[in-house]
């Protein structure tokens, strides 16, 4: 599977076209908020979150309105300025969640939409490390893809643990259906096993 930079390389076009995308759906009135309902629903209000690869800031920009203090980290400065125009309720910056330091203490750390599938694999274990280091002791991580997007759900379930990230649960979908063999999405929760 490409990474993002691969993507972006090849067609320096496609961040423009994936912001107007959603731009359009959320015109149509179509429902993109069901991965920010259920992250709303694991805090209580005023928590501290950060949207590893934020994109352009959908997730972060529905937290943010009810009164989260929200971080978004993406490598891609188009969908970063993007997300900072549509959404100045919340506080987004460009980075590499692979090797840049991410924003700490948080209360729960959340990657939507694929974000895992997108990393480079040499950068895999580094992120979850990351993300592991970003979270208050005791904080929770919560993150989604779909299956056939490079990153095998068991490998990625062992990386997370050696990270230091525990599992607490696993759904099929971001409205938590069960989590069978066959499925092809995986919605992992976690929480952060070592002290900071």
């Amino acid at each position: 599977m490409a990474t993002w930079k691969d993507i972006t390389t090849r067609n320096p076009q496609h961040s423009e076209n994936y912001a107007r995308r959603w731009e359009a759906m959320i015109e149509r009135g179509e429902d993109i908020d069901g991965e920010a309902r259920l992250i709303d629903a694991l805090v209580p209000r005023a928590s501290r979150l950060l949207d590893v690869g934020c994109g352009q800031g959908r997730v972060s920009g529905y937290l943010a309105e009810r009164g989260h203090e929200v971080v978004g980290v993406d490598i891609d400065p188009v969908l970063v300025e993007h997300a900072r125009r549509r959404y100045p309720g919340a506080s987004f910056q460009v980075g590499d969640v692979c090797a840049d330091p991410l924003p700490g203490d948080v209360d729960l750390a959340f990657s939507a939409g694929n974000v895992m599938g997108f990393l480079d694999p040499a950068g895999r274990a580094g992120a979850l490390e990351n993300i592991a280091r970003a979270l208050r002791p005791g904080g929770r991580f919560i993150a989604g893809f779909g299956a056939g997007r490079g990153w095998g759900f068991d490998d990625f379930m062992a990386t997370a643990a050696q990270a230091g990230l525990e599992p607490e649960n696993v759904f099929s979908t971001w409205d938590l259906r069960p989590f069978t063999e066959d499925s092809d999405f995986l919605v992992a929760l976690f929480y952060q096993a070592r002290s900071a």
